[in-house]
């Protein structure tokens, strides 16, 4: 198989599978979930193809076609869309698995769409890793944002019909309003759109007019949850668990601070943006993002909405880790993408299978639950740990690159927000790992309980052992990074 075939399938397969899905669900459901279940394993094949190529320095790419003079669809493979298809494409797999327990557990309704749905909404994922410019980024974005809004209203209710709206709002009209402007203003004054090493824009715009575009597209890139455009992340916690999942660690999120880590890389450049003194105010849009967000994560009794703010300043993580302009920042950004998808998914599939078991969803419901479901606690233990950035958990890799990045640009406000963000996530998560290992269980008399289904608990196991082997087998995610900024040297945790 050919690269290029290999890239044409990576898309064809789970759009493929969604019309599959669709027809096995008038069968039979264990049909259906058979297909979802292939599906996931062979996106994991033709992504992951792709991989000896772009280690050796191969960037295959394909023209789709031209819409206009100019603006083309065409999908290309270098090292950053290639580790957050390689992530996106493997974390399906295990979110299908958790799908299973957690949807049967709970009785859902209207399952087959939820699974064609899920794999359009991969389809679209992994269009966005390989765009080759930003037309073709900004193309699967807006068909990322459609296809995950009949997920996140899967219930139907009048809530979740109104939560759902304010996810779409938001993301549309960032999108249309901010990104789109700063897209076709970047092919006007550039000429071009394409993702390029080094950047296209040097020569073609300076002084405050860079600060500004930088602005559209970090703000119309309203996936990644820079206040103020954020809100459409608390209100998507109505979604059931597994698109929760999807929405914090396999797609959505990730798109977002994927695209503004891209176009940093490949649209600015790194070298020019950090010699624009008008780019300096994405540092601080980012460390108030990560302040605030924790504090107010501090405030929540709900699990899932803690989860919510949590997330949105880890992405924040990602987006300062960017913004410090240094080639070891650079990959820290992108190793964090990968620690927080395996902390935060582990996280949501705990918070998932603690609802199947006992339908609790407060903090105050889980003191002693530990006991009930150590093997959920296990892991949601070593989620929470992970996104504290404690040893030896993925989160410890990707927060010892970022600072390390901030000391070769000298940026102490950056080493600063680390610290007092890693006392925040404590502060929040160590409560509630104490509560359920050393309280006393407050389970009323008949409505005890154990562990989820079987299928929710290998997901989340899974998705644990991820977190823990990060730490210690990470060495071809940062090779594969260094490639980025041709990084001569390693710095290991």
């Amino acid at each position: 198989m050919t690269a290029e075939t290999a890239i044409l399938l990576s898309l064809c397969v789970p759009l493929a599978g969604a019309v599959l899905i669709a027809l096995a669900g008038r069968i039979n459901d264990n049909l259906r979930e058979a297909v979802t279940l292939l599906t996931s394993a062979a996106l994991i094949v033709c992504v992951w193809s792709l991989l000896p190529g772009v280690y050796s320095g191969d960037r295959p790419t394909l023209q789709v076609t031209e819409i206009l003079p100019g603006i083309r669809i065409a999908l290309g493979v270098e090292p950053l869309g290639m580790l957050f298809a390689a992530l996106a494409s493997g974390l399906w797999l295990v979110n299908s698995i958790y799908s299973i327990g957690y949807m049967r557990g709970n009785r859902e309704r209207h399952q087959t769409r939820f699974y064609a749905l899920f794999a359009v909404s991969l389809a679209a994922t992994i269009g966005i890793a390989f765009a080759a410019n930003l037309f073709t980024l900004f193309l699967f974005y807006e068909i990322l944002t459609l296809s995950t809004y009949p997920l996140v209203a899967h219930k139907g209710d009048a809530k979740t019909v109104r939560s759902a709206r304010v996810y779409l709002g938001i993301l549309i009209t960032a999108s249309i309003g901010l990104l789109l402007p700063a897209i076709v203003w970047t092919y006007a004054i550039a000429g071009t759109g394409d993702f390029t090493p080094g950047g296209i824009l040097e020569g073609h715009i300076e002084g405050p007019l860079v600060g500004l575009l930088l602005g559209l597209y970090v703000f119309g890139t309203a996936k990644a949850a820079v206040m103020p455009v954020h809100r459409w992340l608390p209100a998507a916690m109505v979604a059931p668990t597994p698109v929760s999942a999807l929405l914090h660690a396999v797609a959505v999120v990730k798109a977002g601070v994927f695209a503004i880590t891209k176009i940093i890389v490949y649209v600015f450049g790194v070298d020019f943006l950090f010699a624009e003194p008008s780019s300096a105010w994405l540092p601080w849009a980012a460390m108030f993002t990560i302040i605030a967000a924790s504090v107010v994560a501090l405030r929540q009794q709900n699990l899932k909405r803690l989860l919510a703010y949590s997330t949105i300043a880890q992405l924040s993580y990602v987006v300062m880790a960017a913004a410090v302009l240094k080639p070891l920042s650079e990959v820290g950004a992108a190793l964090h993408m990968v620690a927080h998808a395996f902390g935060k998914i582990t996280l949501f599939f705990a918070a998932g299978a603690i609802y199947t078991a006992s339908h609790k969803t407060e903090l105050y419901q889980l003191r002693g639950i530990g006991r009930r479901m150590p093997i959920t606690m296990t892991a949601f233990t070593i989620g929470a740990l992970s996104m504290i950035g404690v040893p030896p958990t993925a989160g410890f890799v990707s927060k010892w690159y970022i600072l390390a990045g901030a000391f070769q640009a000298d940026n102490y406000l950056v080493l600063a927000t680390i610290i007092v963000s890693t006392a925040l996530n404590a502060a929040y998560f160590l409560p509630i790992v104490y509560a359920a290992w050393f309280e006393r269980d407050n389970t009323p008399p008949g409505q005890e309980h154990g562990e989820a289904p079987l299928a929710a608990v290998t997901a989340l196991v899974v998705t644990a052992l991820l977190t823990l082997g990060f730490f210690f087998y990470n060495a071809p995610a940062i090779e594969l990074e260094s490639q980025l900024l041709q990084i001569p040297e390693q710095v290991w945790p």
